[in-house]
């Protein structure tokens, strides 16, 4: 996009904010960009703009807002390779992983669309000549605060359910990568989103920003993806006024691999779920928990596969593994890993940044496997937000339950093993709110997504996440 180009959208009309913001590329370190750094007139202009669209968006037949936001869908299918291009330099993701990530937020959208349709409540029988009625109401207007790890799909299944709902939007991107949501409304606008309906902030100032927001009686609903820290900070926001949340927050999933699993395919999948994004997945596997009679067989087999990532800027073919967001994101992998070797872990492949050439540009680190991490490891109790996977042993079933559960979040948990009912009895006692059983990708638009714990509270996608941003209100007919 040209660095002219607003990317403040308010009541239709793309604005510039008085100050702007570069957006650097994390694996060059070159500029792709310049945002709008909105600041508390903006916020409130924004408001504005959803409470003055929110009557005749709620009151539009539902199947009409199902084409809007079909044509959006249709539009973002269409232009993906442009949109893939610039998702990658803004985010530092390989091309693939960008292209595939606007897929999935398209059928999100497309999810949204048709359920959108069916929120229509329900009859019910009182008997002496009463009837009941249960009616679904969008909620108002919501914000909508998405990350910067996975920028493109989480911003449209936010946006698309909120208006599917028939609620007004202010969306506010990550600081980091703003362009690609920019891109994105664009295109809900193009399909015909009318005025006010979706409007757009970025900023570098986030905390202020969505304080304000917040801050308006007006505004309904937060839902909001990102650290656990920043998400029960908005829960204790202390200003007097309640408002609907859904808090979608870290992770630090466990990997389960039982004595009866195929190697071949769970070391495909652990690899999968761990290097995606460079790691930087709230679902990604944070702990990796091998069955002892596999152990060192599965392990050859992992750091085999390690081996053969490439490691690049994500523009490059054949790229699998990106650079991280930031410096601060590759300190804090530094750190961990630095703190693992401290107390005893081995590093068995991996461990340093990697400054090779064109590498030494942007915040690349090498992918790492680590075994003998003691318990008391910061890599054993805290997010691992980088592409480093420390490996554990179990022999007993209920032993590496409880120490995969011994955590404060529940996100995401994988299994990988043949026995069925083991795998059904395993995974109702997993306390976590996504399983995947043999699989690596556990989401798709029909499944309801969000945490236990301090992962979070609600859920988006499925029939939960658009019931999200409805209000059920009951009416007790006597005729």
């Amino acid at each position: 996009m040209s660095t002219s180009e607003a990317t403040l959208l308010v009541a239709g009309d793309w604005r510039h904010a008085e100050r702007r913001y570069e957006i650097r590329s994390p694996a060059t370190g070159e500029t792709v960009g310049v945002a709008d750094d909105a600041g508390t007139d903006d916020a409130s202009a924004a408001v504005d703009a959803a409470a003055e669209a929110a009557e005749g968006w709620s009151a539009l037949a539902p199947e009409r807002r199902s084409a809007i936001l079909r044509a959006a869908a249709t539009a973002i299918r269409t232009d993906s390779d442009e949109l893939a291009l610039l998702l990658c330099r803004e985010s530092g993701k390989p091309l693939g992983e960008a292209r595939g990530e606007l897929l999935s937020g398209a059928a999100a959208v497309e999810w949204a669309a048709e359920e959108g349709r069916r929120t229509d409540g329900r009859l019910v029988s009182l008997g002496g000549g009463r009837r009941g009625m249960v009616l679904k109401q969008p909620v108002g207007i919501t914000v909508a605060v998405s990350p910067w790890n996975f920028p493109a799909s989480m911003f449209l299944r936010k946006v698309a359910l909120a208006l599917a709902a028939g609620c007004t939007a202010v969306a506010k991107p990550a600081e980091q990568t703003p362009l690609i949501a920019r891109a994105l409304v664009e295109r809900f606008a193009t399909a015909g989103c009318p005025e006010g309906v979706l409007n757009l902030l970025t900023t570098a100032r986030p905390d202020s920003l969505v304080r304000t927001l917040l801050a308006d009686p007006r505004v309904a609903k937060l839902s909001f993806t990102g650290s656990t820290e920043v998400g029960l900070t908005l829960l204790r926001r202390g200003d007097g006024l309640l408002k609907r949340v859904a808090l979608e927050l870290g992770g630090h999933a466990p990997a389960i691999v039982l004595e009866d699993a195929d190697v071949e395919a769970a070391v495909a999948g652990v690899l999968a779920s761990k290097f995606r994004n460079c790691g930087q997945s709230c679902i990604a596997t944070n702990r990796l928990y091998v069955h002892d009679s596999l152990h060192d067989r599965f392990c050859a087999a992992l750091l085999d596969a390690v081996a053969g990532l490439r490691v690049g800027p994500g523009t490059e073919d054949g790229v699998e593994v990106g650079p991280l967001i930031d410096e601060p994101a590759l300190r804090k992998v530094e750190a961990q890993v630095a703190d693992a070797l401290g107390h005893g872990a081995r590093a068995l492949t991996g461990g340093t940044r990697l400054t090779d050439g064109a590498l030494g540009r942007g915040w690349f680190y090498a992918p790492t496997v680590l075994t003998g991490v003691a318990e008391s490891a910061l890599l054993a109790r805290e997010e691992i937000f980088g592409p480093v996977l420390p490996v554990f042993s179990f022999t007993d079933e209920q032993d590496v339950l409880a120490r995969a559960n011994a955590t404060d979040y529940g996100l995401a948990a994988y299994l990988y093993g043949t026995d069925a009912a083991r795998m059904w009895r395993m995974a109702e006692r997993l306390r976590f709110g996504v399983i995947g059983v043999n699989d690596p990708f556990p989401l798709a638009p029909e499944l309801p997504f969000g945490g236990m714990k301090n992962s979070g509270l609600g859920r988006e996608g499925g029939l939960e996440g658009i019931e999200g941003f409805l209000e059920t209100k009951a009416v007790a007919l006597h005729v």
